[in-house]
């Protein structure tokens, strides 16, 4: 229960941040700043525990793929509110509100229903909090998003994105099985890091941002 009581008033607090960032230039941009550099530690405590003592040509070339990656990810978000371009907010709106109900949905389903495992990799996610992320995912994206695009756009789109967020936990979950590691920081109470936090997002907006561009 405690853990519960921290996560909640962890993501609370996250949702203000991410308020107050929105509506401000200069905190999105420090935001962003803290983000990229502990996102970055976060992978390399990882890589590090994986890759350093095996190969360690392969160990900075990841680490430099994900340096590149992650500047041009926060980069890309800053540039979105910096130049206003409404479509590409609304995109930022919908991948965020995907994200954030799968990881509810599939939380509540998992935690009610559980079930058949979906993983070795993850024993925590079940086939039930598979589809409670996909439920979630369609009722919030209809609530908040249905002004702004069709509802076969929004089905079809709120289903590939709510997978592709999902498959981004599970590839950070094998990462982290990998390291033999439960959480990638204590950055975040009740949460661990803020990769543990954010890893369907960091997969889920470029996808997202390609399938907008097809609209």
């Amino acid at each position: 229960m405690a853990e519960l009581s921290k996560r909640i008033i962890t993501s609370l607090f996250l949702f203000l941040t991410l308020y107050i960032a929105i509506n401000n230039l200069y905190i999105m941009g420090s935001v962003l700043i803290i983000c990229f550099i502990q996102v970055f530690y976060e992978f390399h405590l990882i890589l590090k525990k994986i890759f350093f003592k095996k190969s360690l040509i392969n160990f900075y070339l990841m680490l430099l793929f994900l340096l590149v990656y992650l500047f041009f990810f926060h980069f890309k978000i800053f540039s979105i509110f910096y130049t206003d371009n409404y479509n590409q907010k609304i995109l930022f709106y919908f991948v965020i509100t995907i994200c954030i109900s799968s990881d509810i949905g599939g939380y509540i389903f998992g935690k009610i229903f559980k079930g058949k495992k979906l993983s070795k990799i993850s024993p925590n996610k079940t086939y039930s909090g598979l589809i409670g992320s996909y439920i979630f995912s369609l009722i919030f994206s209809n609530i908040f998003f249905f002004e702004y695009l069709s509802i076969n756009n929004i089905i079809i789109f709120s289903l590939v994105i709510s997978s592709i967020s999902q498959a981004g936990d599970l590839c950070i979950s094998f990462l982290k099985r990998k390291a033999k590691i439960k959480d990638t920081a204590n950055f975040l109470p009740g949460h661990g890091g803020l990769l543990d936090r954010f890893d369907g997002l960091i997969f889920a907006f470029p996808g997202g941002f390609l399938i907008f561009n097809t609209i």
